[in-house]
């Protein structure tokens, strides 16, 4: 089926993405899900990492994800994302900063009951995650 599909990707604080997309590919906490026009409507858990859409001019776009809730209509794909950021706004310092942090406190407490070592476990993938799409810019 021929035709776009509108994108809205949002925060509590913001307005992240809203333009009409060919496909949008996202992070399902059962795996990665994509949405054509006239799909079947249905709601999901997101988990952290990336959204994916091909805008109605051909162009790949990508917005890092943090988790939160997608969903899809026949002519409309609404994340409600904890947070989000676009490819071209990802720092890649501040990134990699976060990661060594997280990556500092695994080290130190290996007890999963932990709360910090689950908090510490979810930093590092949303830090792996920015930088993975940071390192695959074009």
């Amino acid at each position: 089926m021929a035709g776009n599909i509108k994108v809205e990707i949002v925060t509590p604080e913001k307005a992240v993405v809203s333009e009409d997309a060919q496909i949008v590919v996202a992070p399902g906490a059962q795996g990665e899900f994509g949405v054509l026009v006239g799909h079947t409507p249905f709601m999901t858990t997101l988990k952290a990492g990336s959204v994916r859409y091909t805008d109605a001019g051909g162009k790949e776009r990508e917005v890092f994800v943090s988790g939160g809730f997608a969903e899809a209509l026949p002519d409309k794909v609404t994340v409600l994302a904890e947070s989000a950021e676009r490819r071209s706004d990802i720092d890649a310092e501040r990134a990699g900063a976060s990661k060594d942090r997280a990556e500092k406190r695994l080290a130190e407490d290996r007890s999963s009951e932990d709360i910090d070592f689950i908090r510490a476990r979810a930093a590092l993938e949303r830090a792996l995650q920015r930088l993975q799409i940071i390192s695959s810019r074009n």
